[in-house]
């Protein structure tokens, strides 16, 4: 089918450039795109007025947890890829963090059959860079990799052994495999559910420092720059870490960052009166760190934004601050909190777009995140200035553990295309 969306105000991140015009959709692909006012009269399947609202690539979310294998309750394949395409998501790039992990090719080859039959969006699995993400011996790489995991992560369980996590690191750079780090040492973050400070000296929680998360940055960069692997550092959160990547990537270091929705729009003052859907690893910070991610974003120093969608059951949430699980969903609010940056003035739309859909797109090799001739047609329209109340029993995952519930919010998805074909239209 032959698709012109026409009015549309095309975000072009790699241009940078923000414009009304149209674009061609033919055979999963853009086959055309025309700013301004073209006089365009071929014949087309279907034409869509998009009334002058923003028409952008779709959304690459690296850090995505799903509950299959074993916690499928809290999400599923189907219930995460539904959400996905409502959020304007159209690629999931997954945590191996399940149970059991995924460390071997058959679970990998587990997760690629669910996600080709119950999810409408594009699934990429990333694997473990240890067996069981327990630190002690690497994971089959190369069989991962040739099977198609994209990166290699532990997630939030930090390789402590130096010598091991060097052995993977060396590993990882003769197969040109990309590393995903946590940057939280974890023996100083152990048990902490604050960010220290007077709030958390207050409300009697157990907190950490920030510099835990600089230690572990400084530890890694020095065993990047000993191997030369290729590594991006999942969630950044607060500004002590911000020179340390600033003097690494100055250095030549082949690094990347991200931070995820959470960190940019909230601080630790949501956590008064300890609710638990406020709890997050690592923990939210102060106002003053939260700023300055934005601006890192903005200036380009942090990469990427990620939903870092941590699905968690009314269960595991309804307890005292302190025992409740860390984590909240974030695909369908990824985009309406993110446009919180626009609205504040942080950055503009296409500045926003390079770090949801372009960068992640060049980080992990893939031809999407672009708007031009050729690239496959994974597009969300969407209104950046539509006012709703978000309710999160309306939310599509399984799980509804969203900090962000009750809010007033701007953004609303109008519709979402994979490769040509519309799977979600508002």
């Amino acid at each position: 089918m032959k698709i012109l969306l026409t009015n549309a105000r095309i975000i072009d991140p790699e241009a940078g450039t923000d414009e009304i015009g149209a674009v061609l959709i033919e055979k999963g692909k853009l086959a055309g795109i025309y700013t301004g006012n073209p006089n365009l009269d071929f014949k087309v399947d279907e034409t869509i007025d998009c009334m002058g609202k923003c028409l952008a690539p779709g959304i690459i979310d690296i850090g995505v947890k799903i509950g299959e294998p074993g916690e499928r309750h809290k999400e599923s394949f189907k219930s995460a890829g539904t959400a996905a395409a409502c959020g304007g998501v159209t690629t999931m790039v997954i945590r191996p963090d399940t149970e059991p992990a995924v460390d071997g090719p058959e679970t990998l080859e587990f997760v690629f059959r669910r996600a080709v039959s119950d999810a409408p969006v594009k699934v990429l699995p990333m694997a473990a860079l240890t067996k069981g993400r327990k630190g002690l011996e690497m994971a089959e790489i190369g069989f991962l990799k040739d099977a198609g995991a994209v990166a290699f992560t532990d997630c939030d369980h930090v390789v402590t052994d130096n010598k091991v996590f060097a052995r993977c690191l060396t590993y990882a750079k003769g197969l040109d495999a990309l590393v995903i780090a946590h940057p939280q040492e974890p023996m100083f973050s152990r048990g902490a559910c604050a960010t220290s400070g007077p709030l958390a000296t207050k409300l009697g929680l157990p907190a950490v420092s920030p510099i835990a998360e600089r230690m572990q940055l400084q530890r890694d960069l020095a065993l990047i720059e000993m191997t030369g692997a290729r590594v991006h550092f999942d969630q950044l959160s607060c500004a002590a870490g911000l020179n340390v990547l600033k003097r690494a990537k100055e250095k030549g270091l082949n690094v990347t960052a991200g931070a995820s929705i959470h960190h940019l729009t909230l601080n630790e003052l949501d956590i008064e009166g300890y609710p638990t859907f406020f709890k997050v690893k690592p923990p939210l910070r102060n106002e003053t760190d939260r700023v300055a991610l934005a601006d890192a974003v903005a200036s380009g120093l942090i990469d990427i934004i990620s939903s870092m969608h941590t699905p968690q059951d009314e269960e595991s949430k309804r307890l005292p601050f302190e025992e409740a699980a860390s984590g909240a969903v974030a695909l369908e609010t990824l985009l309406p909190a993110a446009m919180q940056l626009v609205h504040g003035e942080y950055m503009d739309l296409p500045t926003l777009w390079r770090a949801l859909s372009l960068n992640p797109a060049k980080l992990l090799g893939l031809d999407t995140g672009r708007m031009a001739v050729g690239a496959p047609a994974d597009l969300v329209l969407f209104d950046a200035d539509k006012p709703f109340i978000l309710d999160r029993t309306q939310l599509h995952s399984k799980s509804k553990n969203t900090p962000f519930d009750g809010r007033r919010m701007q953004g609303r998805v109008m519709r979402t295309f994979v490769s040509g074909k519309e799977v979600y239209c508002g």
